[in-house]
């Protein structure tokens, strides 16, 4: 590898000071309709704050129609509905956020994330009901939780089919919220609830697209998400006990998925703002999660959507303090992030940058390597970029913290951090979670 000369990565740094500064990459999102941005930690304050400050700007500036986030449905849309001050919610999206439930609760539940729904809920109620902006989850993990919002649902709005969907509980109802033993039974029974499942989600799809008004619509759409939801996590805890990338993968496309059925339910002007870990946002096909089969959400929607706009940033940091659990389920405590290990990303950033704070915005992305011997910038050289989970040892961190990465492709822009603070949750998580752990680790 040649060497990188620091003036060099100096002289490509835009410094990010205050709003302003993120002009280059306001300008580099042009009429972009998906902006996706991205954590090397989901317990880092300063990466929570640098995406609430662009996310405004994208709102205001762009007409941004949602944010979505890595997180569960059923918790982020009772979000929305607080937000947008729907009849009912809570007038404080904070009452809400804290009621999140499923460990780990400070990565939605926490001060950062409860100053932007705040934000956002006064944003909206200078908006007509119909131009309010939304805020959704994306993830999979919530199946009893989507199970028991179809119930509800259909008790409300289509009582006679509520003992059709009754089946679907009844048949998960043994395993006690319990998605491992769910998974084991199904070694011996290889169909599980899958055929249950699959009639209840073909029922609300059919619901869904019958609906006509504005109001109707968005209830059947909550529904038959609800149901895709459940869908979804039924394949992921089967797969889960399978070593290999199936799982990672049905996880990433169910995001993806519920990403285009929230663009298309917007309308065909609508645009996204999607908040997640680099390791779902940056481009699995520059790092060598490709090796081992895994794709992920950029890698998704550059390949969906490309001819209409799609913007990957990523973040990143040399040390600091994170929050995070030690054991899965765990108690988390604000932890000390080491130095980033030599010759990785953060270490040649800091090398050149100490103390900074600083945005790469780099060229469209290319994946066709120049000739041997050509120059090759730094950003189109691989180098480890890490990674943190919810569950962290940093006395122990590995080689398996790092994911090898050529930065250029893997994003469209970086912001890196040079020193990063932990966030802080709304409340402590008292007791260990039964929640049961999912792979790959915390991310």
């Amino acid at each position: 590898m040649p060497d990188i000369h620091p003036a060099r990565i100096r002289e490509q740094a835009l410094p990010l000071t205050d709003e302003a500064s993120l002009d280059p990459l306001m300008e580099r999102i042009g009429d972009a309709r998906y902006v996706l941005l991205g954590e090397a930690s989901h317990g880092t304050a300063d990466y929570y704050q640098v995406r609430d400050v662009l996310t405004r700007r994208l709102i205001e500036e762009k007409d941004f129609s949602f944010v979505a986030v890595e997180g569960d449905w059923p918790d982020c849309q009772a979000v929305h509905r607080s937000v947008v001050a729907a009849p009912g919610a809570p007038e404080d999206p904070v009452e809400v956020l804290e009621g999140f439930g499923r460990w780990p609760t400070w990565m939605w539940g926490n001060t950062d994330v409860a100053a932007f729904t705040r934000w956002l809920r006064r944003h909206n109620e200078q908006r007509p009901p119909g131009r309010r902006v939304g805020f959704f989850g994306l993830d999979v993990y919530s199946l009893w939780e989507s199970l028991d919002a179809v119930l509800t649902h259909l008790r409300e709005h289509d009582p006679d089919r509520v003992e059709h969907a009754l089946e679907a509980y009844r048949c998960f109802e043994p395993y006690t919220e319990d998605p491992q033993s769910y998974a084991l039974a199904t070694r011996y029974v290889p169909e599980g609830c899958e055929p249950q499942v699959v009639s209840l989600l073909t029922e609300l799809r059919q619901r869904a697209a019958r609906a006509v008004t504005a109001d109707s619509s968005l209830t059947e759409f909550a529904a038959r998400q609800n149901a895709e939801v459940l869908a979804g996590a039924e394949r992921y805890y089967r797969a889960m006990l399978d070593s290999g990338p199936e799982s990672w993968n049905i996880r990433d496309h169910h995001m993806a998925d519920t990403l285009d059925r929230l663009m298309e339910h917007h309308g065909p002007d609508a645009k996204a703002v999607v908040w997640a870990h680099n390791t779902h946002i940056g481009d699995a096909r520059a790092t060598d999660m490709a090796d081992t089969g895994l794709v992920n959400v950029g890698q998704l929607m550059r390949e969906r959507h490309m001819g209409r706009g799609v913007v990957l940033v990523g973040f990143g940091s040399h040390s600091g303090t994170v929050i995070a659990a030690d054991t899965w389920g765990g108690v988390p405590r604000i932890m000390e992030v080491p130095p980033a290990h030599a010759g990785s990303l953060e270490d040649l950033l800091h090398r050149a940058l100490p103390g900074g704070r600083m945005l790469f915005v780099f060229p469209h992305v290319q994946f066709q390597r120049p000739p041997d011997g050509g120059r090759r910038e730094w950003f189109h050289q691989e180098h480890g970029h890490r990674a943190i989970g919810v569950v962290y040892r940093p006395q122990f961190e590995q080689v398996g913290n790092y994911v090898p990465t050529v930065l250029a492709q893997r994003y469209d822009a970086f912001c890196y951090l040079d020193r990063t603070h932990a966030l802080t949750p709304l409340h402590p998580v008292a007791a260990e979670s039964r929640e049961e752990q999912t792979w790959p680790v915390g991310v």
